[in-house]
């Protein structure tokens, strides 16, 4: 058999379990995101075109973690099938070595890498800022509409909103009552005459614009006893009361979070920000370059792991597969948690992936001279039994 018809082989073995390995995993990580979705159509009356737009918009979020997942199940599946079957066996019988043998699933892990960074690096930034804008959007235009007349209205922290009437044409709210508690020492109750709620997209905030009306306060002491010298009642002709949708920056415009900054952005950022403001941005930019090399490292680490020799078939393989993406992301979570306490981004979030090569270059090295780990052998097979417990509960041996 020819090297490439080989090659061929190996890469179909291992790209059919890894398509349906990222089909499942996105499927099961959007559900839980789906369900929300839903009731926003059921309970709020967003229109289905508006869902579809927020749904697409979370795909690379988790598609960058999908990718890798996928990629290690496909390498475990694959292997641990031709392993099962002595076809590994066979092909070094015939003088392939395994170095030869992971050469084709290295090479699949390079365009796997390579969409990997594409999500992370660009369009995931772009997908969270766009998710945002929509939801504060959808919110936005579905407030009036949430509000019903003669109806104490809560839906706004700290805010209780009433409307004797309401226009259906203009939104116009009339003869309003508002109770303000967000600011506890100076709790106020406003009476106007009419209000309107207007959005700031730029800033992601909602305005509710009142005319004529009073505002009385009663401020309160650090104790919270009532100070009735104080009361203060004020009368206005008009007055807007802000609704922060997000915590807007001093510059009163939306606060742009780090995971939605563009590359050039983030750059840019870095170069600007304040000594104490550095290390979350530091940490961002080496996070989005670390997790594209993911498919490289499970690559190497899911070749020797998927031939070695246990009972537990592809439950086995596919218990493994999870429990070393485990272990890579909580890696990867607890150096982005040394870096808030301690710094050093660059050497805290590469370091999971120096250790992940060090581990797959070593363990593949022992699986090609034939000399595998008895420490990493005696676990697995007692993950393998356990998963065939799991399968077959009617097994008691």
């Amino acid at each position: 058999m020819s090297s490439r018809r080989i090659q061929r082989y190996l890469l179909a073995e291992t790209a059919v379990p890894m398509a349906m390995g990222l089909v499942v995993f996105t499927f099961v990580l959007l559900m839980g995101r789906l369900l929300r979705l839903v009731e926003l159509i059921i309970t709020k009356g967003v229109p289905l075109a508006e869902i579809a737009r927020l749904f697409l918009s979370l795909m690379p979020t988790f598609l960058v973690l999908t990718i890798p997942l996928a990629f290690l199940l496909g390498v475990m599946l694959g292997f641990g099938r031709l392993s099962a079957d002595r076809e590994i066996l066979a092909l070094k019988a015939s003088g392939v070595s395994l170095y030869q043998i992971t050469r084709p699933v290295v090479l699949l892990s390079l365009p796997a890498c390579l969409l990997t960074a594409g999500m992370s690096l660009y369009l995931r930034p772009a997908s969270e800022g766009f998710f945002r804008q929509q939801l504060f959007d959808i919110a936005a235009s579905r407030a009036s509409v949430a509000l019903q007349a003669q109806v104490f209205n809560d839906d706004f922290p700290g805010l209780v909103l009433y409307a004797n009437r309401i226009d259906e044409q203009t939104g116009t709210l009339r003869e309003v009552f508002i109770s303000d508690e967000r600011h506890p020492k100076t709790p106020t109750i406003i009476v106007a005459d009419s209000g309107r709620l207007v959005s700031d997209r730029s800033a992601q905030n909602l305005f509710l614009q009142l005319e004529r009306g009073t505002m009385h306060r009663q401020p309160r002491g650090d104790e919270g006893e009532t100070v009735f010298e104080n009361y203060q009642v004020l009368n206005f002709r008009s007055h807007d009361i802000q609704i922060d949708m997000e915590e807007p920056s001093r510059t009163g415009q939306r606060r742009i979070r780090n995971k939605e900054l563009a590359m050039d952005e983030l750059h840019s950022a870095i170069a600007d920000a304040a000594p104490e403001d550095r290390q979350e941005l530091l940490a961002e930019l080496h996070t989005r370059m670390a997790l594209p090399l993911a498919p490289l490292l499970f690559a190497l680490l899911g070749v020797p792991l998927g031939i070695q020799p246990h009972r537990s078939g592809r439950g086995g393989n596919f218990a493994i597969a999870l429990g070393v993406f485990l272990c890579y992301y909580l890696a990867l979570s607890f150096g982005q948690t040394l870096v808030a306490d301690a710094g050093w981004p660059a050497l805290t979030l590469w370091l999971p992936n120096g250790l992940f090569l060090l581990a797959g270059c070593y363990l593949l090295h022992r699986a090609a001279i034939e000399r595998p780990l008895l420490l990493l052998s005696t676990p697995l097979n007692a993950l393998g039994r356990a998963v065939r417990r799991l399968l077959r509960p009617g097994d008691r041996s």
